[in-house]
């Protein structure tokens, strides 16, 4: 029962991450189509809308990595994955994330803090937007690798509840 509820405040970490981080495709939306109107209709693009809407589309993007596991919504190839057991996918999970998931992400965790930490040392700003934002935005990378972390963990002792019992967890 203890590990029940340690699995439910995991996925409740990533599924309000997710509830927040995922309306950043409000503002997002409203740039496009506010930079594709002034664009085409008027000619008269803005030099700094570009990295505005990157500046929001990224972070939008990777902080919504972890609700994006919870709800087991990113791309994957099942083919060969559905004909094992549930058992024989249990193991291949355990294998998967322990070689593939979890150093990758320790990696990009790492070089995100030393990447934002150098951001924000130098007080790193953006020429064509002129926004102090920067360092911000960078630092969107090691907090969304830490809720990917997060959920992974979530998964990885699903994997292996599966892998004892034979049966999806």
């Amino acid at each position: 029962m203890a590990v029940n509820s340690f699995l439910k405040v995991l996925d409740s970490i990533s599924e309000w991450s997710g509830r927040i981080f995922i309306w950043l495709v409000l503002p997002l939306a409203v740039l496009v189509v506010y930079e594709v109107i002034s664009r085409r209709f008027f000619n008269a693009p803005h030099i700094w809308a570009t990295e505005v809407i990157d500046f929001i589309y990224g972070p939008h993007f990777i902080l919504c990595a972890a609700y994006t596991l919870l709800y087991k919504a990113h791309v994957a190839i099942d083919i060969i994955y559905q004909r094992f057991s549930p058992r024989g996918r249990g193991i291949l999970d355990v294998i998967t994330y322990s070689v593939f998931f979890f150093p990758f992400c320790i990696i990009v965790f790492y070089q995100g803090i030393i990447f934002a930490g150098t951001s924000w040392s130098i007080g790193e700003t953006s020429e064509s937007a002129a926004f102090r934002v920067v360092p911000l935005i960078k630092t969107a990378i090691p907090v969304a690798f830490l809720l990917l972390l997060n959920q992974g963990l979530a998964t990885y002792i699903r994997a292996i509840l599966q892998t004892v019992r034979g049966k999806e967890a």
